[in-house]
Parts: structure tokens; sequence; C-alpha cells
């Protein structure tokens, strides 16, 4: 099948970025792109023509932290300095924890995820879960599910249960973590199995990962059997961590070394390790406010992170500084975290951040930020194929229209796009050379179901809150302006 794929704009690789082709044409045979260049040139032997028209084609989006989970970022991410440790399970509920969500639901829930991203141009994706609703982490078998939803719509996934042996509470008024080290040595386990299961289907659209949890609620033992297990089957890791001032005081504290050292010292400190957010390094102010080698060592140990920068900017908090990182040499991919799935947003409010942080103008790098969202995502995931539309890459390609009046008059389209867009404008996902969206529609998918399910599942896990959260009652979600019935 050779599919013809034309539009006004095309963002182009030319062996080192991304250069803007007008009046462009990407041929597609099979899975891979055949032909990128002028349409004047383009072949004339096309089984099919897709003519976007005033649109930008780009690389397919690489969201490396994915949610696929019920969104908890509408509910806390608005609370006070005083109300900073409301919505974290109580201690006593960490010895009555159960399942918000029957297996059916968590199941769906994930179908929900994949959907979002597909809509949103995301076309490669490594998924997170907030498992505030669950007993403990993630099992096999609901990911074995997932990974079949994934491939049945056609995205392009790098997943594994996520799995920890300790859980975030509050105890005596105070952040601490409480571990059952039995659950982290069952999850690990349940990884490896999904890891080896999903292996053997040999589907080149699924690649079995490592996810484990935040770095604080791992043990040095199961950080240590996460490497030795990833390292046997030259699987990739993504580990949260350097992303907080309890993560860093608190693992200081037990075990006397920085996040970053525990990382070194228990192996997993490699280039196929993939840290979100990488915020708190030294050369942040709330750790030391300059550089003691933090960046050189990431650096030298060739890890990537995974820059989430709308939802770190809606918890107050940034890189120090997208420049300073990128100088340096640090590969940096980007996320979402958060819904909506919209790198595009993310991408609008990193670059405002840059230059707020910086005072300048100059600091607003969206090429680098483009590059992140795509070649930085290819080469963390160590896929060349990927990230770029260029003759012999895989064809995943996301296209954005930039015909609306509401964009105004095209200047740059990529400017265009982050300035007056956002990624609800994408008209086109495809993965693989196979159209998963096509203007807001999927095959097999009925989105009016997704959004009643999804209001459903949300009530559902806000009602929830109520029985593990320590503050409990009508204060946990006081709304924006009182509620007049």
């Amino acid at each position: 099948m050779r599919t013809l794929i034309t539009a006004d704009h095309v963002l182009a690789f030319d062996g080192t970025s991304h250069t803007e082709l007008r009046d462009g044409a990407v041929l597609v045979e099979g899975d891979l792109i055949a032909y990128v260049g002028p349409r004047s040139e383009a072949p004339r032997d096309a089984d099919e023509t897709v003519e976007l028209g005033e649109s930008l084609l780009m690389p397919g989006l690489i969201d490396l932290d994915a949610l696929t989970d019920v969104d908890h970022l509408i509910l806390d991410s608005w609370s006070t300095a005083e109300e900073a440790r409301r919505l974290q399970w109580s201690a006593d509920y960490f010895d009555r924890r159960r399942h918000v969500f029957s297996e059916q639901e968590r199941r769906r829930i994930c179908e929900i995820g994949l959907v979002q991203l597909a809509l949103h141009g995301i076309t490669s994706y490594m998924p997170i879960a907030s498992e505030v609703h669950s007993a403990w982490a993630e099992s096999a078998e609901d990911f074995l599910a997932m990974a079949e939803f994934s491939r049945t719509i056609g995205l392009r996934g790098f997943l594994g249960p996520s799995y920890r042996s300790g859980v975030n509470v509050v105890r005596d008024g105070a952040r601490d973590v409480l571990f059952d080290e039995a659950e982290g040595v069952t999850g690990l386990a349940e990884a490896i199995r999904f890891h080896d299961t999903v292996r053997d289907w040999g589907d080149d659209l699924l690649t079995p990962v490592f996810l484990p949890c935040r770095i604080e609620t791992l043990t040095p033992e199961l950080l240590s059997a996460t490497a030795q297990a990833a390292r046997e089957r030259g699987a990739l890791v993504r580990l949260h961590a350097l992303q907080g001032e309890f993560e860093r005081d608190w693992i200081i504290r037990t075990y006397g070394v920085t996040p970053l050292e525990l990382i070194e010292r228990e192996g997993l400190l490699d280039d196929r390790l993939i840290v979100p957010h990488g915020v708190f390094l030294d050369v942040n102010p709330r750790v030391w406010g300059e550089d003691r080698g933090d960046l050189a060592t990431l650096v030298d140990a060739g890890v990537s992170i995974v820059h989430c920068p709308l939802t770190n900017a809606r918890y107050g908090s940034e890189l120090e500084t997208f420049a300073r990182y990128r100088d340096a040499g640090l590969n940096i991919s980007l996320g979402t975290d958060s819904f909506p799935p919209d790198l595009i947003r993310g991408i609008d409010t990193g670059v405002s951040v840059a230059k707020v942080q910086n005072r300048s103008l100059a600091a607003g790098d969206l090429a680098g930020y483009i590059e992140a969202a795509t070649l930085g995502g290819a080469r963390a995931l160590h896929r060349p194929d990927l990230g770029r539309i260029a003759e012999g890459a895989s064809a995943d390609l996301t296209a954005f229209r930039i015909s609306d009046v509401r964009f105004g008059p095209i200047e740059d389209p990529v400017r265009n796009l982050v300035l007056a867009g956002s990624a609800r404008d994408a008209c086109l996902t495809m993965v693989a050379g196979r159209a998963v969206m096509r203007d807001g529609r999927i095959e097999g998918v009925d989105l009016q179901a997704i959004k009643d399910d999804s209001q459903r599942i949300f009530e559902k896990m806000r009602a929830a809150y109520d029985e593990r959260d320590f503050i409990g009652g009508d204060a946990l979600f006081p709304p924006v302006f009182p509620a007049v019935v």
C-alpha cells in the first residue's frame, strides 16, 4: 500500500534537525516513509492520496510520561501551603487498602487514556498511572489487556505495569513512606512476566519496558533487582526521580545518599534509564543553586530525562533551566504526565516559562522543545527510526490543521500552532503507515461512550478520596467559587 500525504507545511528531517518544507509531500509505503520532498516532484503512482491542505505535517509526537489513568490533577493542583499534605493516603488506610475500581473499570480507564493520546496527536507513548485508587499498583493481567487494546487501535507503546514496595502516606500529620516489601517483590515478578510475554508476541508496535514507581517508594533492593532484570533483557527503565523536596530529603535521611547517588549505587545509571522529571538537581535553587556535578553525571551516563513543562508549571516547579540542561548535553524528551495529553500546550508553557526564568525572549527555545517532543524522545527510546520525517524512517506522523480563522495570519506554522493552537487541532495521527485518528475519529471507538464513562469513573474516583485521605470531608475539594444550589 502506497499512500501519498500532501500538506502546505511539512516538518522534514535534514540529517541533523527539522526543516520546513512548503507545499510538501510524504509517500508512505507499508510502514515506512519512501519519499519526502516537494509535492510537484512526488511519485504519481500512489494507491491513495491524503490532501491535508493548510496543515502542518510533523513527525509523530512522543509522550514518555503519558497518563493512562483517570486524572487527579484537576483535584490536587490547587492546594495552599497549609494543605500540602492533602490527598495522600492516611496511615490507617495502608492497612485497609483496596481497589476502588473493578477489573473491568481499570481496563476501561486504560482504553480511555489511549484514545485521548490518539486524539491529541501522540503516536508513541510510555504510560503512567496515578495509583491513588489502586490497592497497591498495576497487575500484569491489566496491562496485557491494555497492550491488546493498544495494538488494536494502532498506537506505538513502550509499556509495563508499575510496581513499588512502599507508598506515600500522612502519619502523625507529616508525610512519610510505609512499606510492604512483599508487594514490591511480587510487582517486579509481574513486570518481568509482562515483559517476557509481550516480547514473545513479536509485535513491532509493543515494546516491553520496566516502569517502577517513584524512587522513594522503592527499596534499594528493589531498585537493584530492577536494574538486573532490565540489564538481562536489554530493556529500558523509566524511574520517577529527582522531582521534589520530600523525595530528596526523605532519601538522604533514610539512606544517607541523594536520589541520584542512590540510582547510581543500585546500578541503574546508564543510557537505558529515563527519568521524569529531573527537576531537583544541584543547580536548582531549592537544592544548592549551583553546579556540583549532577548534570555531568547524567550526561556521562547517557541518561535521558522526561520534561513535563505543563504539569510542572501547574505544580509550581520547572527545570533550572531548559537551556542549561541542553547546553550541558543532556538528552531531553517530553511528557504530558496529566490530562490533557497536549504536548503543544506543554511546549507553549515550557517556552514561556523559560523566557520568564531567564528574563529574555532569546530563551524561548521553540525549536529545542519541538526537537524534545520528537528527536529527544526517539533518542531516549533508542529508536533512530522515530521522531523524524525522512526516507527509511517509520511512518509515524502527526498533522495539525491551521486553517481555522482563530489562528489568525500564518507567519511560521510552528509558531502559529504553539501560540494559537493546541493538540486539539490534530487532524491525523498515523503510526507505522496506518491512520489511527483522522479528523477526530478513531475507527471502532465510540467517543460519546468514552466521554460518558470518563465522567462516571472520575466521580467514583473523587468520592473514594474521603475514605483514604487523612483530612476527609468537604475540605478536600473546595470550589473556585461557592456553589449555589
